[in-house]
């Protein structure tokens, strides 16, 4: 039997963020980067916990019924601080390390460590900067930035979801 947000109480220290908790389905979803063609996806991101300190991430990006992108990920908090951490995998061959804070409707997120697989393509994902707002209960927005080995952070993604 698989546990569920639902099936354990909820640790106190991620109740700050708990409007995160659930599905959310992009309504709008952007990439560009100088590198690419401008284009525009579907994304659905989950947000769960097991009744630990952290919270428990997924995304999945299509473009029709295309698989493009999938994020694995935890949200860990810092005791007694609006400190959090971001630790992700990456199904491009990347993990990220990301530290910032939250706000009562907000995360500011800056890596400073990118691992990548040895035989990973350029260019070299060097820096993820990532903003997530809670704009109203049902609305939530991301914007990704990035650099890499040849291009300075530049706006990458945007997306604006629905909870489901």
């Amino acid at each position: 039997m698989s546990t569920t947000s639902t099936d354990v109480p909820m640790h106190d220290m991620i109740k700050p963020l708990s409007w995160l908790l659930g599905s959310w389905k992009s309504e709008e979803a952007t990439g560009v980067y100088p590198t690419i063609k401008t284009f525009q996806y579907d994304d659905l991101v989950e947000f769960s916990h097991v009744g630990q300190p952290m919270i428990n991430v997924s995304f999945i990006a299509k473009i029709g019924d295309m698989m493009k992108h999938r994020e694995s990920a935890f949200l860990r908090f810092q005791p007694n601080t609006s400190n959090i951490a971001y630790i992700a995998s990456h199904n491009f061959g990347i993990v990220e390390l990301s530290e910032g804070t939250y706000t009562e409707s907000s995360i500011h997120l800056e890596s400073h460590t990118i691992g990548r697989m040895s035989f990973g393509k350029e260019p070299q994902v060097t820096k993820i900067v990532r903003d997530i707002k809670l704009l109203n209960p049902d609305t939530l927005e991301q914007t990704v930035s990035m650099a890499t080995n040849k291009t300075p952070m530049t706006k990458h993604l945007y997306v604006k979801y629905k909870k489901q």
